[in-house]
């Protein structure tokens, strides 16, 4: 069985996860919520799924195996996974959310979701500990096509009220927006929200294929696109997101996407945070915002959230998270313009999408210019896909094995001055560019991420950390 939980739910081949082995996992997840006393015999669970072939099939086979541990399957359709925590947080429901986010077709996702939120890392290890106890239990991993009430209608309805009222229904009025639709969940509801703020909204590249869109390493292609558009259509802005709509692709008037880490940070002022939990990849010069406290964690929403938890235990108030792809996480109830933003914990794109136009705006000024108004170090990404995980881990060992190690790979770049090992390798050279290498927790990849104070430093340091990894070999 390939399938295993990764930076933000299971991941697996997509031929994996049809059939048996959606049953199982979601069988392990009903008998967990069951035993933990978060659900009691004939509560809801919340299903929807993203636009990916394998989704459909997935999902019922999902709500057939809820229905048999005597749970109350909802079909919520089609719709972004942070409109799917919404409404079950609404209903005390617990959710299931089938997406592969970003990664290709021929993968795929389970997320889960308590009651009050996102599984936590104990929750994954119960849920795993479970699915091999049951792998030979042949109920647990008998498939079925089941249906249910479906309550679309209902959850998109909520989340876009949620998010018709954190800007003013004219706060975008004469602004040019297009929204690149591909085959994310979110593109309708993407115009429904930037339209009633007074936008001209142009609805661009809906696909009935589905299209991977890393919104932390915008492909050359998608970009070129976005920069296309940009100029035809004379826009102001570009919006997108992943496939299950919880990670924002925000560009400028010429088409450069903006990275999530700086929509993280200005999402953060117009919010007016007091405490900002942020994975180790996000931009080092958070911390010199002065705003807010700055908590760094490993990669991954779980562990985002547990920091916000935290925070929340000690008192504090106005917590908020983000990752570097941009999603945001409301560990507090937040009050915009007169109205209550209730708390969130699992990734959003509308928020900081929505908070980084509305500063924009009440500016005056341009998306490019508002990023100049920022003095963060330039930070660049990008991923060598295909790359075996047992290649990443046994250079991950290597390198954090012996400092001659480390010091002979990356004497091309330069002498190493300081390392943390909170989520892979992330190294600080002598002259304060910054490089980090970390292998994917969803798919066979490894992650290049690099800071320097300028563009062509960046993408230089960058180009060789690629390098580098491509050469290596065990």
């Amino acid at each position: 069985m390939s399938v295993k939980f990764g930076t933000s739910g299971l991941r697996g081949l997509s031929t994996d996860l049809v059939g048996s082995v959606s049953a199982l996992y979601s069988t392990a997840f009903a008998r967990h919520m069951l035993d933990s006393g978060a659900l009691q015999p004939g509560s809801p669970v919340v299903i929807a799924r993203d636009f990916r072939p394998s989704s459909p099939e997935i999902a019922g086979t999902i709500m057939a195996a809820i229905k048999r541990l005597g749970l109350q399957p909802i079909d919520c359709g089609t719709i972004p996974t942070p409109a799917l925590a919404l409404y079950g947080a609404s209903i005390g429901a617990a959710g299931i959310m089938v997406t592969g986010s970003h990664i290709p077709a021929d993968r795929n996702g389970i997320k889960f979701y308590r009651p009050d939120g996102e599984v936590n890392k104990s929750d994954e290890e119960a849920i795993t500990r479970l699915a091999r106890e049951l792998a030979d239990d042949a109920e647990a991993n008998r498939v079925e096509a089941g249906s249910a009430e479906n309550r679309e209608a209902e959850a998109t309805k909520l989340f876009v009220d949620r998010n018709l009222g954190i800007l003013a229904a004219d706060a975008l009025k004469g602004k040019r927006i297009g929204i690149y639709q591909h085959s994310s969940v979110a593109r309708d509801m993407l115009v429904t929200v930037f339209e009633h703020c007074g936008a001209t909204v142009f609805p661009l590249g809906r696909s009935e294929q589905f299209i991977p869109v890393d919104t932390e390493a915008v492909s050359p292609d998608t970009v070129s696109q976005l920069a296309r558009w940009a100029d035809e259509l004379a826009l102001d802005a570009l919006l997108s997101t992943d496939g299950d709509g919880d990670r924002p692709l925000v560009a400028d008037e010429r088409g450069t996407p903006l990275r999530g880490d700086l929509l993280g940070l200005i999402a953060a002022r117009f919010l007016r945070a007091g405490v900002v939990a942020t994975p180790v990849t996000s931009n080092s010069g958070l911390e010199q915002d002065g705003s807010f406290t700055v908590h760094r964690t490993r990669v991954g929403s779980p562990f985002v959230i547990s920091a916000m938890d935290e925070a929340l235990a000690d008192g504090k108030q106005g917590v908020i998270g983000f990752e570097a792809n941009g999603g945001l996480m409301l560990g507090s109830d937040f009050e915009i313009s007169g109205k209550r933003i209730a708390a969130l914990p699992t990734r959003d794109s509308f928020l900081p999408a929505l908070a980084v136009l509305g500063t924009a705006a009440q500016r005056g000024v341009t998306l490019s210019a508002l990023v100049e108004d920022f003095s963060l170090p330039v930070a660049l990404s990008d991923r060598l896909e295909n790359y075996a995980s047992e290649r990443s881990t046994a250079l991950m060992a290597e390198l954090k094995g012996s400092r001659e190690a480390l010091d002979g790979f990356l004497a091309p770049l330069g002498t190493v001055q300081s390392v943390s090992e909170i989520d892979g390798l992330r190294v600080t050279l002598s002259d304060g560019r910054v490089i980090h290498f970390r292998p994917s927790g969803n798919a066979p990849e490894m992650r290049c991420y690099v800071e320097a104070a300028d563009k062509d430093k960046a993408e230089s340091l960058l180009k060789q950390g690629l390098s580098l990894l491509r050469a290596w070999s065990a």
